[in-house]
């Protein structure tokens, strides 16, 4: 009889085993062997699922930031304060940065950056990403300024790149291992000076 996946394959499972290892690893820390022993896939049934190791990773990253864009994207929505928004939106995100020792900060922050430039899909994937976020964020903002909450003259582009900026600055300061206290209030801190009207 061929050996192929297991019968109790769950590619659900599976891939969120193995973005969990690229998280905690990054992409040239995790090896092929590495990415069977999570999934549970010999060699030929990973490839068969997923592809080479780089099509495993960006669909890892591409799980991390539908997960993030929901969680996060419904925070900065759910108040009509800019200032509570975003203070709700950072704690989102930091509750995700350090809920597992092993694999703190953030997966796409904190590993796709230093592979960016060898792999020109994952800066590709990077780019994208950081694009489609300011764009979120400068959205929101905007409304903010329009409401009054915010000087007129005030850009919600350059706003919305600090705020963006904001949060690699807490992806990596979690990465480094700083606690959960200090990362609020960095954030509460950052948000309290940058965005006041």
């Amino acid at each position: 009889m061929p050996r192929g996946r297991p019968r109790e394959f769950d590619e659900d499972t599976a891939l969120e085993a193995a973005m969990r290892l690229f998280w905690s690893k990054g992409y040239s820390g995790t090896s092929l062997d590495d990415l069977a022993s999570v999934t549970g896939l010999n060699r030929p049934s990973l490839y068969n699922a997923f592809g080479n190791k780089l099509s495993l990773y960006r669909r890892a990253f591409a799980r991390f930031a539908v997960r993030m864009r929901g969680d996060a994207g419904a925070a900065l929505m759910g108040s009509d304060s800019i200032q509570e928004a975003l203070i709700a939106f950072y704690d989102r995100i930091i509750r995700v940065y350090v809920e597992d020792a092993d694999t703190p900060g953030c997966l796409v922050f904190c590993t796709a950056t230093s592979e960016a430039s060898r792999h020109p899909e994952i800066g590709a994937d990077l780019g994208a990403l950081i694009r489609e976020l300011d764009a979120f964020l400068e959205k929101r903002i905007e409304t903010a300024r329009k409401a009054g909450q915010l000087p007129e003259g005030a850009s919600a582009r350059a706003l919305a790149a600090i705020a963006q900026g904001l949060l690699h600055s807490l992806a990596v300061r979690a990465r480094a291992g700083e606690s959960e206290r200090r990362l609020r209030k960095f954030a509460r801190d950052s948000v309290a000076s940058i965005y006041r009207s």
